[in-house]
Formats: structure tokens, C-alpha cells, sequence
């Protein structure tokens, strides 16, 4: 076989096996009490507590920090499977090992990879990460978080808002400006641990979609971070911050593979059972070909994902891979949500049926870890080098 005839991936025995052991968990696990934590937009800390033990919390750190020592490959797999039956915890694992443990890993020295990287990838503490605030989203640089430097401290002042984990968390990984007059380049990486006096949770999020995951504003008040809590050095936080982003979108891309899964899952199961003027609906056309989109779509989204964790894994840069497949996955899954509705009728718009929640959950794909109109800037500026 020629170079240019094989396959960007191969599934492996080991995606195989993270894929049946995810699948079998979130059917027997999670599937009963979907709509529980969903009503109540309680954390689901039992299951989250599970999937820790069974090493979904650190799945692409070394076992020498107590992860499951897998690649992205795995991951992508374990992420597509839960999604598919419950977004909210997906997002849960995705948050938790992209952003927070993953930033640490790849920017901390030994002594914090030992002190937080076994506790994070074993699950038995979540984590947040911090870089968004009210007046900056998308303009990530415009941040008004600052921190002091203090004797042996920084003193960090300001607030954060749409928080993954950020009223559950224990440790919070925290983008602040330790230089104004440098703009991007005058940001920095801190540790902070969530228990520090001054550290205050100030709104649990009342959501659309995704209500099992938490989302909080967080407030600084005078939080003093030891000296030794820096990640990396002085001025390198935005940056940093831009890398770890490009793994955390290959698993929004993966979040958003499971909900268009599940929605093309449900509307085949709905096709052969529903039956309309004498037949299954399945039988008629417009049906079919609402079906064949969708399954195509899918099938071209899930290639450019496991594409660019094929790549993260090799260790090559993946900021256009990575932007490209979270912003064609996240518009697939918003688009195959929608029509699994319609495939369902008005059975798609009550809560006894699987698509109505899907519908509200995908929506924050297209948002979350920069918008579908960032990632477009993103891939321009890497294609205009």
C-alpha cells in the first residue's frame, strides 16, 4: 500500500476497547438518570466518580501521574461514546482533561505536574480553567483579571464567567494580566487552588442545554497565589493558553461526533418503528434523504476528527486541524439535531425523546472554545502564512 493510499488512523485494539467500555458505561450507567440531572442541573458527581476509577478523567496523561496512559485516538473514541447518550458528561470529561489537567501537564514543572496531576487524572478532584470573563470572549486578550506581584505572591483581582466546573472544582488553572502595558503579552498562567480566602463562586449558570455540567462565574478578591503556582513564566499565559485550546477543540469536535451520532441513531430507531399513511416512515423519501445527509455529514465530520487526533498524537501542530474539524463538527451536529426533530414531529419536542435534548445540547458546540465564526478566523490566519 502507497503512502498516499492509507488511512490517517487505524482503530486500534486499545480504541476498541476504551469504545465498548464507554458505551457499555453510559447505557447502563448514565442513560437512566439523564433526565434527573438534567431537571435539576445537579452535578453528576457518582458517575463522575466512576469514570475517574475507570481512568476517563485522565486519559492522555502518563500513568506516572496516575492518567490511563492513552492518546487522543482513545480519547476521541471515549468522548464520542458518552456524547452520544449524554452531552453533558461528555463535556464533563472533555473540560476536565483538555483544558485544566492538560495545561498543567503541558506547561507546569515536576513539582506541580506531581502535586496536581495524580489527584486531577485519578478523578479525585475536578478542575476548572479560567479564561473567559464578562467583557471578553472571543476578544480572549481584552481580559481585566490582573495579578500583583507580592513578596512571594500575586495578588489576583477580577472575575471569570462561563467556568466549566467552576463551583465544583478544586483547583482552577486562571489567566491574569501581570503586565498591561504588554496587552496578549503581558498575560499569565496561575494555579489556584479554589479553597484560597477571596476565592468566591458568584453564579451557578442557569442553562439551555448541557444542565448536568456545571458552569459558574468565579470572582478574585485579593487571592494571594504562591510565587511557585506560576505556570511556565511571566507573559506566556495567552499563548499558552492558544495551544491548549487547539487540543481542547478536537474534544468539542468529538463532543459534538456523540450528539449527531445520537441524534442519527434515534431518527433510524424512530424511521423503522414510526408508521405513517400505511408504512414506515423510513419508506418515504423525504426521510431517507434527511437520513442520508446526516449519516454523510457525520461520516465526513468523524474523518476530520480523528484526523487531527491522529496528528496531536504524532506531535505535530494542529491549530488548523483541530479548528477545522470543532467548527465542521459543531455545525454538522447543530444541523443533524434539527433534523432529527423534524424526523420525529411532535414527538422530537417533548422530553420523552432522545433528539429533544440533543437539540438543546449542541448548540454550545458552536459556541464554547471559540465560535464557529472564531475557528473561521483561526483557519484563514493559519491558511494566509
Amino acid at each position: 500500500m502507497s503512502s498516499q493510499s492509507q488511512p490517517y488512523f487505524q482503530f486500534t485494539e486499545s480504541m476498541k476497547m476504551v469504545g465498548d467500555l464507554a458505551r457499555d458505561f453510559a447505557n447502563r450507567e448514565m442513560k437512566p438518570v439523564i433526565m434527573k440531572y438534567d431537571e435539576s442541573q445537579e452535578f453528576p458527581y457518582e458517575i463522575m466518580n466512576k469514570l475517574g476509577e475507570m481512568g476517563f478523567l485522565g486519559v492522555i496523561f502518563p500513568e506516572e501521574y496516575q492518567g490511563a496512559g492513552f492518546g487522543y485516538l482513545e480519547y476521541v473514541t471515549i468522548l464520542e461514546e458518552l456524547s452520544k447518550v449524554d452531552p453533558s458528561v461528555g463535556l464533563g470529561v472533555a473540560a476536565h482533561n483538555s483544558l485544566c489537567t492538560n495545561h498543567i501537564f503541558t506547561f507546569g514543572n515536576e513539582d506541580q505536574k506531581k502535586k496536581y496531576l495524580p489527584l486531577l487524572a485519578s478523578g479525585t478532584i475536578m478542575g476548572a480553567w479560567a479564561l473567559t470573563e464578562p467583557t471578553s470572549g472571543s476578544d480572549s486578550g481584552s481580559m481585566l483579571t490582573t495579578a500583583v506581584r507580592d513578596g512571594n505572591n500575586y495578588i489576583l483581582n477580577g472575575s471569570k464567567n462561563f467556568i466549566t466546573h467552576g463551583s465544583v472544582g478544586k483547583v482552577t488553572v486562571v489567566m491574569a494580566i501581570t503586565d498591561k502595558s504588554k496587552g496578549r503579552k503581558g498575560v499569565s498562567t496561575f494555579i489556584v487552588d479554589n479553597d484560597s480566602p477571596g476565592f468566591i463562586v458568584s453564579k451557578k449558570e442557569n442553562k439551555l442545554g448541557m444542565r448536568a455540567s456545571d458552569t459558574s462565574a468565579i470572582a478574585f478578591d485579593n487571592v494571594q497565589v504562591p510565587k511557585e503556582h506560576l505556570l511556565g513564566v511571566e507573559g506566556e499565559g495567552f499563548k499558552q493558553a492558544m495551544i491548549v485550546l487547539d487540543g481542547g477543540r478536537i474534544s468539542i469536535a468529538s463532543l459534538a461526533l456523540g450528539i449527531a451520532q445520537g441524534s442519527l441513531d434515534a431518527s433510524l430507531k424512530y424511521a423503522n418503528e414510526r408508521v405513517q399513511f400505511g408504512q414506515k416512515i423510513g419508506t418515504f423519501q423525504a426521510i431517507q434523504w434527511k437520513l442520508a445527509d446526516m449519516a454523510t455529514q457525520i461520516e465526513a465530520a468523524r474523518l476530520m476528527t480523528y484526523h487531527a487526533a491522529h496528528k496531536k498524537n504524532n506531535g505535530e501542530t494542529v491549530t488548523k486541524l483541530s479548528a477545522m474539524a470543532k467548527y465542521y463538527a459543531s455545525e454538522v451536529a447543530a444541523q443533524a439535531t434539527s433534523e432529527a426533530i423534524q424526523i420525529h414531529g411532535g414527538y422530537g419536542f417533548i422530553k420523552d425523546f432522545p433528539v429533544e435534548k440533543f437539540y438543546r445540547d449542541v448548540k454550545l458546540c458552536t459556541i464554547g472554545e471559540g465560535t464557529s465564526e472564531v475557528q473561521k478566523m483561526v483557519i484563514a490566519k493559519e491558511l494566509l502564512k
